[in-house]
């Protein structure tokens, strides 16, 4: 694809600068109905499945996960959404913006982060009243101590 057409994907397409792929199995967690709808269905067209829900049991490609303040524990909400992913996928964290109701302090994601680790690779715009947080377990992590 060329640059001018990554760009105009860009533009009609929120989640294309998301990174997801065709055949990704993308887990959705905290989904409410103020979620991101051009987001959502963006992500279902470039990965050409439906996104899972929080009851999907098997290994997902990647996890967006929407948080409010008043969702709870940050923390516990990454631990539970990098259960079912690969070491090294990504968790797209989805927090209201700055002076939207539910909004979450960068600073709190940060720690969230950390303690549940992983790290924070990038921000986006994620829609009108979402940011996007990418974050990913380092590889390493997880494998050989049990």
């Amino acid at each position: 694809m060329s640059a001018t057409a990554d760009h105009a994907e860009e533009r009609t397409n929120p989640a294309a600068r998301l990174g997801f792929q065709p055949g990704q199995v993308v887990q959705e967690l905290g989904y409410d109905d103020d979620a991101e709808q051009a987001l959502r269905e963006g992500i279902e067209a470039i990965t050409g499945q439906e996104l899972v829900g929080e009851d999907y049991d098997d290994m997902a490609d990647a996890v967006v996960l929407w948080f409010r303040e008043d969702d709870g524990d940050l923390t516990d909400a990454l631990v539970d959404a990098i259960t079912l992913i690969e070491d090294g996928a990504p968790v797209w964290l989805m927090t209201p913006k700055t002076g939207r109701d539910g909004y979450v302090e960068p600073s709190e994601i940060g720690e969230a982060a950390q303690t549940a680790g992983l790290a924070q690779t990038s921000t986006v715009n994620a829609g009108k009243d979402w940011t996007g947080s990418r974050l990913v377990t380092p590889k390493t992590a997880r494998t050989g101590k049990r």
